[in-house]
């Protein structure tokens, strides 16, 4: 009995343990379902136990993105103070607790319109007007609201008026730029990087928004995704967080930089969405399709030109390829820099003592800004006027490109004013004019701009700075000195015609490996292949060459995309074989592109039925990836398109239609629609045929002085040239019709579909003159 008595101790151990072990287990393998969606929850919900991320993240960039305009927020002057641009005289008053401003709007009379939010914080902050509120919409639901250009500079503490780039004249109410436009829209332009959780809501059928957010700012949220789990699971008696989903919120550390990265991509670039389902921590190219180093926006060898948000230059940089992340510069809740000068740089590029934050390297005074590390190797441009962005492409300065291909250089964009006084002296009257205007050289990106639009002291000023430049620098480092070739040379050299270009570009784009040819650089010489015409012999090699790469599934996304692209130029068969498999790929972006490829070339008519199948299928996908900017009227032109190249005439007409419903200004859906009613004409009886054609020509009537329009506003556009050229041709009106067509020729000398129209034009001219 003593011995039976004697094991009850050590049974209900075990058995205690066994219930305890069965508990923990239980515990932890119960667990939400791998699809479980968490909802979002608000900042309230995470300040409790992140107090000091929460201390951090107070007064920060994020947290003043947007607010509603009161006494607290609003910093500009509305004391009944006037501003004066562009003959327009601007008031600024309070209206009790309203802000109020009195400009011109959309009809282009003075009206006084109520500053409903604010923008932004420093170095600048914007003011926003709400319209076309029903005054039945809930509360929580937002109207179309326009950004005024009217800004407040909070350095200065002065008002200034925020021209768009390369407009230097009053612009008309019904130009897209127009503060009431759609190019100022906040829905468009803003919304969905400066709030947390948009939904953009815009009803097609009424042509209205009914905007809403789950806070107005970017809070926590917006990067670490929605935390209605991770509260849960904070708060529950479990011993473990969920084995399905961690901590319920986006993965963004670990030894993989790419999802904290690719979480902050998607605000700080400068892309198109492919769907709305992105959540922090997933793959970048799956939800976005990231602009390539297009000559508008980028320099040849990938430095910035055009605002471009950090992404498509940071990725460029040999940081990002040896696994540098945001937040080894940055803190990540007050966006500050982690240290003071230089130290951000030299916390990490701990070499021996004297090798890099000295004058030996640098050859500059300690403490003055040419020994800064960042103005050398991530050089600034200015956007909206007075906001200073740098460079994140991180590179060694290379006057030796400047010489070469014409690119900037760190050491010139602070040399160059040396230059000055001799300039001014050298100036014509008109050029000094001109400059006044459209270049003003305190800044040195002007200086090139003022250089390529010809005006000769200046670009003489240019090539002197940056010979001297080169010169230093070959004095300094010597045989230490690094010039390796730039793929930056490769797409120069195609820009500029040169005859190896082609096969240059081809290079660039098979070079794999990452730095120091970036998949977004080769992305980029793939979609130059298309931009001019080649040879057959080229042609060839162009399509090989993005066959073999779209082939390679191990390749990134936005290179196996655009060698999609390029398929375009492909014969129909060709373009068939290649793409057709595209259509299951597992990346979106390749799927997309290669369905637009089919859909928009010669090859959808060689598709089997089966095939044709396929891509319409496909084409659903498309168009929700368009309808995400349903309320622009170029989403639907596009939709348009593909509709009426697939044959799919009277979707492609309702397509047009609401193009122009939606943005009756735009030049574009009229002609199209237009020259889809007159092909349709031909398909009907009698009386049909003559409304189509009737409606036709009123089209035509209505789109002729919108197209004078954008070429008056555009004229160094050959396209927009083009195009107007030849409705003034159909219009009857030749001798201006053949100025602008001569215009197009003079710009795009290349393109050979210009000078032929040239001559045919003069051809008919001579005709009816003969006739008379």
């Amino acid at each position: 009995m003593r011995r039976g008595r004697a094991r009850w101790p050590l049974l209900i151990v075990v058995a205690t343990l066994v219930v305890v072990t069965a508990a923990v287990a239980a515990d932890y393998w119960s667990a939400k379902p791998a699809e479980y969606q968490a909802t979002f929850v608000g900042r309230e919900a995470c300040v409790d136990c992140h107090q000091e991320e929460a201390k951090l993240y107070q007064d920060s960039h994020h947290d003043l993105a947007m607010d509603v305009a009161t006494d607290e927020t609003v910093l500009a002057d509305f004391g009944d103070v006037t501003f004066t641009q562009y003959g327009i005289t601007s008031r600024f008053y309070r209206d009790g607790d309203k802000f109020m401003v009195n400009t011109e709007g959309e009809t282009g009379e003075m009206e006084d319109f109520e500053v409903k939010y604010v923008f932004g914080y420093t170095p600048l902050q914007n003011y926003m007007v709400e319209f076309d509120r029903p005054d039945d919409m809930p509360e929580d639901q937002v109207a179309r609201v326009q950004v005024l250009r009217l800004t407040w500079d909070t350095e200065k503490g002065e008002w200034f008026y925020l021209s768009p780039p390369d407009v230097f004249e009053k612009m008309e109410p019904d130009d897209p730029l127009h503060w009431t436009g759609i190019g100022q829209r906040w829905q468009i332009m803003c919304a969905e990087c400066h709030s947390t959780n948009l939904q953009e809501n815009f009803d097609l059928k009424t042509n209205q928004y009914h905007t809403t957010f789950s806070e107005i700012d970017v809070s926590c949220e917006a990067c670490h995704g929605p935390g209605s789990l991770h509260v849960e699971l904070a708060n529950s008696r479990s011993l473990f967080w969920d084995r399905n989903h961690g901590y319920g919120l986006a993965k963004l550390k670990g030894d993989n930089p790419r999802p904290q990265i690719e979480t902050c991509a998607p605000c700080h670039s400068r892309r198109a969405l492919l769907d709305e389902t992105f959540h922090p921590g997933d793959p970048y190219h799956d939800h976005f399709q990231l602009e390539t180093l297009t000559e508008a926006t980028y320099h040849a060898d990938g430095q910035i030109k055009d605002e471009v948000y950090v992404y498509g230059s940071f990725i460029q940089s040999k940081m990002y390829h040896e696994k540098i992340r945001c937040t080894d510069c940055h803190d990540p809740h007050s966006l500050q820099l982690k240290f003071p000068g230089n130290q951000v740089c030299t916390n990490c590029h701990q070499h021996a003592a004297g090798k890099y934050d000295v004058p030996s390297h640098h050859h500059h005074e300690p403490g003055t800004e040419g020994a800064m590390c960042v103005n050398c190797h991530m050089p600034d441009a200015t956007y909206m006027a007075v906001d200073p962005r740098r460079d994140h492409s991180m590179r060694v300065p290379r006057p030796d490109l400047s010489l070469a291909i014409g690119t900037p250089n760190a050491c010139s964009d602070c040399h160059v004013m040396d230059q000055l006084e001799d300039v001014r002296k050298q100036v014509s009257d008109e050029d000094r004019k001109t400059i006044e205007k459209m270049y003003p050289l305190e800044e040195y990106a002007n200086w090139l701009l003022a250089a390529q639009a010809g005006i000769k002291p200046v670009a003489d000023a240019v090539r002197k700075t940056d010979q001297w430049c080169e010169d230093a620098c070959e004095k300094w480092y010597g045989e230490d000195r690094q010039t390796p070739k730039h793929w930056g040379e490769d797409i120069a050299a195609f820009r500029r015609g040169d005859p190896d270009g082609v096969k240059r570009l081809i290079k660039v784009a098979k070079t794999r490996g990452g730095y120091p040819y970036p998949p977004i650089a080769r992305a980029t010489a793939l979609r130059e292949l298309t931009l001019r015409p080649v040879g057959d012999s080229e042609l060839r090699d162009i399509v090989d060459a993005a066959k073999e790469i779209l082939a390679d599934t191990t390749d990134e996304p936005i290179v196996r995309a655009a060698a999609a692209s390029v398929m375009q130029v492909a014969p129909p068969t060709m373009t068939r074989k290649s793409l057709v498999p595209a259509l299951q790929d597992t990346s979106p972006l390749v799927r997309d592109e290669a369905t637009r490829t089919l859909a928009q070339s010669d090859a959808y008519g060689t598709l089997t039925s089966s095939e044709r199948t396929q891509v319409d299928l496909a084409l659903k996908n498309v168009k929700q990836t368009l309808m995400i900017g349903g309320d622009r009227g170029g989403a639907h032109m596009t939709w348009g398109i593909l509709n009426e190249r697939t044959g799919k005439l009277d979707e492609a007409a309702k397509a047009y239609q609401n193009a122009l419903r939606i943005q009756p200004a735009m030049t574009g859906p009229r002609t199209n629609l237009a020259s889809l009613l007159e092909r349709m004409a031909s398909q009907q009886p009698g009386p049909t045929a003559a409304q189509y054609q009737q409606y036709a020509a009123k089209l035509r009537d209505e789109e002729l002085p919108l197209l004078i329009r954008d070429a008056n506003l555009a004229p160094e556009n050959a396209d927009v040239q083009h195009r107007c050229g030849l409705a003034l041709y159909l219009a009857g009106r030749y001798d201006e019709a053949l100025q602008r067509l001569e215009l197009a020729a003079r710009l795009a000398p290349d393109v050979d579909q210009y000078q032929m129209v040239v001559e045919l034009m003069k051809q008919k001219m001579a005709e009816e003159e003969a006739s008379k």
